[in-house]
C-alpha cells in the first residue's frame, strides 16, 4: 500500500540510532580485555532495557524497541569482530595497542600519559586514545627515548616516549 492512503498518526518514527565509533573499514577491530568486558556490559544493559519497556502505549514502545534492536545490531556486529589483544602477547619494551605511553611533547617538562586502545573504548578526557588515531600510529612501534613528530598543518608536535606500561 502506497504511504498516500496511510493516516499520519499511523505512521511510525523511525528510531535514528548514533552509529558507533569509527572503525576504518579494512581495519581490526583490536579491543582490551577491558575494552571487551565494557562491551559485554553495555550489550547486557540493553538487553535489560529490552526486557523492562514498558507495556503502556504501543507506538511508544515499538520505537523504543527499534531502537534498542538497532544498537544491539551494531553493538553484537562489534562484538562479533572483536580482537581481545593481551598485554602479556606483547613486545614490552615498545610502544604497542594496550600500552600506557608517557610523553614528553614539545620538551614541555609536565608529561602526558595516553593508553591505546579500541575504537569502542577510546576516550580523551579518560586519556584513552583509539589505536587508529594519528598520535597513536605515530607511537606505535617506538621505544624508550624515540621521538616522534605529529604534523598539524604547519606546526609540529614531537612526542618523546618517556616510559611504556602494560
Amino acid at each position: 500500500m502506497s504511504r498516500g492512503f496511510v493516516k499520519e498518526d499511523d505512521q511510525e518514527e523511525i528510531p535514528m540510532v548514533p552509529p558507533r565509533a569509527d572503525l576504518p573499514k579494512g581495519a581490526i577491530n583490536y579491543v582490551t580485555p577491558h575494552g571487551f568486558v565494557l562491551l559485554q556490559t553495555e550489550k547486557k544493559t540493553l538487553i535489560q532495557e529490552f526486557e523492562q519497556l514498558p507495556s503502556g502505549n504501543d507506538q511508544e514502545r515499538r520505537i523504543t524497541s527499534n531502537f534498542i534492536n538497532a544498537k544491539l545490531q551494531l553493538l553484537n556486529a562489534r562484538i562479533a569482530s572483536a580482537k581481545v589483544i593481551n598485554f602479556k602477547d606483547q613486545h614490552l619494551d615498545s610502544v604497542r595497542f594496550g600500552a600506557q605511553v608517557t610523553v614528553m611533547v614539545n620538551g614541555n617538562k609536565i608529561l602526558e600519559t595516553y593508553q591505546i586502545v579500541g575504537v569502542d573504548e577510546a576516550n580523551i578526557a579518560a586519556r584513552k586514545i583509539s589505536y587508529v588515531s594519528p598520535i597513536a600510529r605515530i607511537l606505535i612501534g617506538k621505544k624508550i627515548g624515540d621521538s616522534a613528530i605529529l604534523q598539524m598543518g604547519k606546526e609540529q608536535r614531537i612526542f618523546k616516549i618517556m616510559a611504556i606500561d602494560y
